[in-house]
């Protein structure tokens, strides 16, 4: 049920917005355990670690108009202790508890996109 609202959300928002997809996302991760967070930059079709995860990003997308409005993006978490993925499906930036990732130690979530404006800076 929770994934068909997300597939739904998703799916209503791009048909009233145009996508783009962008080269890759920024995450935060928190350790709940020392407290620590970290911003990690992920390219699309590459991994990140963070403790004891590993972070896929197969895809983020953004509204083409208003880069900075949303984001979105589909990533495959495992913790390396586990065998089934911790989360696996979309996350989106202005709503992180609508699919977050479940895990007793490791919070991780969306910030942005990772897009460049015109004169060529990433951001």
């Amino acid at each position: 049920m929770r994934l068909a609202l997300i597939l739904s959300l998703v799916a209503s928002t791009a048909a009233a917005q145009d996508l783009t997809e962008a080269k890759g996302a920024v995450l935060r991760g928190l350790d709940k355990v020392s407290g620590v967070t970290q911003d990690l930059e992920v390219e699309s079709g590459a991994s990140v670690a963070f403790g004891r995860l590993e972070i896929d990003l197969s895809d983020c997308r953004y509204p083409a108009n208003d880069p900075s409005s949303n984001a979105y993006a589909h990533l495959v978490i495992r913790d390396k202790l586990a065998k089934d993925p911790s989360f696996d499906g979309w996350m989106i930036a202005s709503s992180p508890a609508l699919n977050a990732l479940d895990h007793p130690r490791y919070d991780v979530w969306l910030l942005r996109c990772k897009t460049t404006d015109p004169g060529g800076a990433s951001n």
